[in-house]
């Protein structure tokens, strides 16, 4: 009976917002390493920002 109360908080863990966090993070941390590339760092940084903003804005 433990096992599935923590399966099931864990399932409702990974379904609210943390899980396009999860997703998220590393385009941006990626977006923000690339950005240091001169000339075309900025703009690959912004299109993956603009591409994580509308993932975290996704209601799951």
């Amino acid at each position: 009976m433990k096992k599935f109360i923590l399966y099931t908080l864990i399932a409702l863990y990974l379904s609210s917002c943390v899980f396009t966090k999860v997703i998220t993070v590393p385009i941006r941390v990626t977006g923000a390493v690339i950005s240091v590339i001169p000339v075309v760092g900025d703009g690959v940084n912004s299109v993956l920002g603009a591409s994580a903003d509308v993932i975290d804005a996704i209601p799951i």
